[in-house]
């Protein structure tokens, strides 16, 4: 399957691409906390619409 068959293939593209630049930028080692603000900057320059931690019910062990 290749990215072009997906349902959301623009979309996704645009994800994966800010992902790698982050990634580019900033490289490893960093807590979760640090890419956070920077891969929300490349989204929104690539014009995609999110929503940061949103609160969800987790249901564990009930």
């Amino acid at each position: 399957m290749t990215i072009n068959n997906l349902k959301y293939a623009e979309n996704t593209e645009k994800i994966i691409g800010a992902s790698f630049e982050v990634h580019k930028f900033l490289g490893n080692g960093f807590q979760e906390v640090i890419y956070q603000p920077a891969l929300a900057d490349e989204m929104r320059e690539a014009k995609l619409e999110f929503a940061r931690e949103i609160k969800q019910d987790i249901y564990y062990k009930k």
